[in-house]
């Protein structure tokens, strides 16, 4: 098969730069190459073993058949009590649909209400499929570059700036992957009130690393602040992250019942239900007190000062420190244009997190991913060992530029 054979809707479509990372590492490992990766959006922890043990008893007591499209009754219940427990948001069966992962869910929303030419708003950084995913929906990504000083967080003034008559969505990702910005109810409020008149808008809110927050900060959903647009908004959220259930492949999404019914259309004619066994195990993940989630969040934020320590240690990096999720977006444009001892010139970040690879086994991903270049995201969700050797062999590595 060649190009032409291929649909012209891949043709602005890239593969996915976390699962690229991925894949080299594997291939790096099976060469015998003992590479530290922290370039994955993954828990290390185990995901807790009540829900396993649920996952377990699905398959005994033989609940290995086919479900309703978008879950069962019981996993509904479980998904509407964490709503209304969690964000005050209260959605009827009909307004909740569970897919094979979050990510199914935002792509099937999108596939569901662009038409060609209609803008999808993107602060970046962004999660990296949020672009492509809105380009094979045939939408276009409206990208607003957002600032460190701002938090990394979209504004009043330049959400004006990016509205048009042919805005379809807002995406808003807090906490935000890759840099862990979260939203105050205060910020979500202002931007909600620019929305009214533009009542063609729908807001995705991707709250997917809801509960990883340091220092006691506050989360709030968008349709939680601004309940007035609770009928525009898509929550959409899972267990991937809360529950360390990556490989599970769960998600979950409340919304206006028109917009969930599209979505189960669409889900019906592709993937149809998500794993039966995966909504067992979901249903004791929500039913369940989190009790293990303060002993995660105390290592993910020793963590998070160790990677903070490196980076302010090292000539040519700086951060600031993440609110939620457990990623840095460290800048590195203080080494770009340096020279490696071998005579490479390292111009921008790509070339920067290729060699880092290549010089100390370490997958970091280039800020260019996700939107924003001159960055490097550091995922620090890896055992404590491995992570003190890989900062080690970042900062010496990054010693030896000229």
């Amino acid at each position: 098969m060649n190009n032409s054979q291929i649909a012209r809707r891949m043709q602005s479509v890239r593969p996915s730069p976390t699962a690229a990372i991925s894949d080299r590492v594997r291939a790096l490992e099976a060469a015998g190459r003992q590479v530290i990766n922290l370039g994955e959006g993954e828990l290390d922890f185990a995901t807790p073993a009540h829900i396993s043990y649920a996952g377990i008893e699905a398959i005994v007591q033989q609940q290995t058949k086919y479900t309703a499209v978008a879950g069962t009754a019981t996993l509904k219940a479980a998904i509407a009590a964490k709503f209304a427990r969690d964000n005050q948001l209260h959605y009827r069966p009909e307004e909740i649909i569970a897919g094979s992962g979050a990510k199914q869910l935002i792509f099937n929303a999108l596939l569901a209400t662009l038409d060609a030419g209609q803008q999808v708003i993107i602060p970046a950084p962004y999660w990296v499929s949020y672009p492509d995913m809105v380009r094979l929906a045939e939408g276009e990504p409206v990208i607003v570059p957002c600032s460190e000083q701002s938090g990394w967080k979209l504004t009043p003034e330049q959400l004006a700036r990016a509205l048009t008559p042919a805005t379809r969505w807002l995406i808003l990702n807090s906490p935000g992957n890759p840099t862990g910005a979260i939203y105050s109810a205060e910020e979500l409020r202002a931007l909600a009130d620019l929305l009214t008149d533009y009542p063609q808008v729908l807001i995705m809110a991707d709250d997917i690393y809801e509960p990883l927050r340091y220092d006691n900060t506050p989360f709030a959903s968008f349709a939680q602040a601004a309940p007035q647009m609770t009928g525009r908004t898509l929550t959409v959220n899972g267990v991937s992250k809360s529950h360390a259930m990556t490989g599970w492949r769960l998600g979950y999404a409340g919304g206006p019942q028109w917009l969930i019914a599209a979505m189960q259309i669409l889900q019906s004619q592709s993937t149809s239900n998500p794993s039966s066994i995966s909504q067992a195990a979901a249903v004791a993940a929500l039913n369940h007190p989190a009790a293990f989630l303060g002993d995660w969040l105390e290592t993910l934020d020793q963590r998070r000062q160790q990677v903070l320590r490196m980076v302010a240690a090292t000539d040519g990096l700086s951060a600031s420190a993440p609110q939620g999720a457990f990623y840095l977006f460290a800048r590195c444009t203080g080494l770009l244009g340096r020279t490696t001892p071998t005579g490479e010139t390292l111009h921008d970040d790509s070339a920067l997190a290729n060699w880092l690879l290549e010089q100390t086994q370490v997958a970091v991903l280039h800020g260019s991913a996700f939107g924003m270049p001159g960055y490097l995201r550091i995922a620090y969700a890896v055992e404590d060992g491995l992570l003190a050797q890989a900062c080690q062999r970042i900062s010496d590595a990054c010693a030896q530029l000229r």
